[in-house]
């Protein structure tokens, strides 16, 4: 991953990391209908799509694809405790023979070219950068292969006072237009961006995540990483909850030329 667009979380261990996500639903703000809408763009869609989930967690979004598309699903994650979530995820939904999981780091990818119809990465690509991913992602894609992603984005004409907790957590972020520019840049045609709503973060991750804090917490002793650890949870959703208006995750699609 690229150290210059790691968050403050990964001042930890990333086995200490994995040890807190892995026991929460999702691993990042997201939804069900989100992701069924940004699949309403796919030009085509059919019973011998390859994809590749890039930075798939426990596999949430995964098993989404995976219900509602055909094909096969290659479903990528740096973290081993990741994949043995996802793993396990698709055997208890019946779809272990159509997905299959793989540690490795999106940065050092083992696809070959233009072995992919779709690529998909909700959450994760801040990891090596918009870009850059966008960029060194593209040519595993076949010709008019498509890319979905989420980024951090403004959403308000209005930008906050300076913000510590915004340069250290998303020192990429911009407006969808100039998004949207770096995706052509990178050699695509938009399709569409969209904004997730606020209950994609309040819902269905900041909720997850405060409930397994107190278990976590007695998990780890209450030691001083732990409660370091806790407090920046805390902060981020509390940041959100004060300043979520201008900012949050942009779905963006586009299609390689």
């Amino acid at each position: 991953m690229n150290k210059e667009n790691k968050e403050p979380i990964f001042e930890f261990d990333l086995s200490f990391i994995a040890s807190f996500f892995r026991g929460i639903d999702r691993q990042g703000p997201g939804g069900d209908e989100q992701t069924l809408r940004a699949l309403e763009f796919l030009p085509e869609t059919g019973p011998d799509l390859r994809i590749a989930d890039i930075g798939c967690g426990t596999g949430h979004q995964t098993e989404v694809l995976a219900r509602h598309l055909g094909g096969t699903i290659t479903a990528v994650d740096l973290l081993p405790e990741m994949i043995e979530g996802l793993e396990a995820r698709m055997r208890r939904a019946g779809l272990n023979d159509r997905v299959t999981g793989l540690v490795g780091s999106m940065d050092d990818l083992p696809f070959r070219d233009g072995e992919f119809d779709l690529i998909w990465a909700e959450g994760s690509i801040y990891n090596i950068g918009f870009g850059r991913g966008l960029a060194e992602w593209r040519r595993f894609l076949k010709p008019g292969g498509v890319i979905a992603v989420t980024e951090c984005s403004w959403l308000s004409g209005a930008r906050l006072p300076e913000s510590k907790f915004i340069r250290e957590n998303f020192p990429d972020i911009d407006t969808p237009s100039a998004k949207v520019r770096i995706l052509e840049e990178a050699g695509y045609a938009p399709l569409a961006h969209f904004a997730l709503p606020p209950h994609c973060w309040t819902e269905n991750y900041f909720a997850l995540t405060a409930a397994r804090l107190p278990a976590f917490l007695e998990e780890q002793g209450h030691s001083p990483v732990a409660v370091r650890f806790a407090e920046l949870m805390h902060e981020e959703a509390a940041h959100y909850r004060q300043y979520g208006s201008y900012y949050g995750y942009v779905f963006y699609i586009g299609r390689k030329r």
